[in-house]
């Protein structure tokens, strides 16, 4: 039986009445959260990334092997952003944790819309004076872990027909780094994996970026073994977070940050690599 055209325009009007736009919108907004994965979330840059996204209202799983800390994170932001914040508490140097990763948030139907691959650490020394356990550690999870979540997460991310990728690299990506030379290949590996992938995946509707910050205030360097100030230039971890984001949200495929760092990154590709070499020696030892 055809429903009248008038009757059709009184539910409508009804509808409209009950339910003001904007509460409207809130309810269709309820349906489609939006999910973000950040890795080593717990303290330095991949903090600073977690703050803006719970700013800017995303939901959350955030990732680091500190349980406690991690759970102290999660607290703050849902408390001050009103937002979930679930805290997953994982080693990613363990060759397993990516998958269980993203086994228990595809037992609990979370999407994730944006992977923040952050997690990272390195090691300062002789290459034969430190354990191999030590670079086996470094290897997992400065590249296999990363190229395990992306690839986990760029599928079904391809399935919808949009998604968003950031990798954390580095300026050190750009050079050869005696005495923390796992550390310097790991991050060439990343940016060199980010920005093929990303030009594989235009007009996808899938974006990867490759952040590329130079050396920033964290606990980085004391995890390294790097006791000494450098003569570098730092960032905030504040800072380069916020670059990242915003060149993860334009789509940008690569971001090197602070000029400075954009100098010294054009400096690296136009001195002979031996030069470059001592230099970073000098840096490292």
């Amino acid at each position: 039986m055809p429903i009248a055209a008038d009757t059709v325009a009184h539910c409508v009007g009804w509808v409209a009445g009950a339910f003001p736009t904007r509460r409207i919108g809130a309810i269709l907004g309820s349906m489609n959260i939006q999910w973000v994965l950040i890795t080593g979330a717990s303290q330095g840059i991949g903090y600073e990334f977690a703050k803006l996204f719970a700013a800017a209202g995303w939901q959350m799983v955030i990732v680091a092997r500190d349980g406690a800390r991690l759970r102290e994170v999660a607290d703050e932001l849902g408390a001050r952003y009103g937002v979930t914040v679930k805290p997953l508490i994982k080693d990613l140097s363990r060759a397993t944790a990516a998958q269980e990763i993203f086994a228990a948030l595809q037992g609990e139907q979370i999407e994730i819309s944006i992977l923040v691959n952050n997690a990272g650490f390195g090691v300062r020394g002789p290459f034969a004076e430190v354990e191999i356990a030590r670079h086996l550690d470094l290897l997992q999870t400065n590249v296999a872990s990363l190229v395990q979540l992306t690839h986990l997460f760029v599928k079904p991310m391809l399935a919808r027909g949009s998604g968003r990728i950031l990798n954390v690299a580095s300026t050190a990506a750009f050079l050869p780094g005696p005495f923390m030379a796992m550390y310097y290949a790991s991050k060439a590996f990343v940016h060199s994996f980010s920005c093929a992938l990303a030009q594989e995946l235009a007009g996808t509707g899938v974006t990867v970026t490759s952040v590329c910050p130079g050396v920033t205030t964290s606990q980085f360097h004391a995890r390294a073994g790097m006791q000494r100030d450098s003569v570098l230039i730092r960032m905030t971890a504040e800072d380069v977070a916020k670059i990242g984001y915003r060149a993860l949200m334009a789509g940008k495929p690569i971001s090197v940050t602070g000029w400075f760092n954009k100098m010294g990154v054009m400096i690296c590709k136009i001195l002979p690599t031996r030069l470059l070499m001592r230099v970073a020696a000098n840096v490292n030892r």
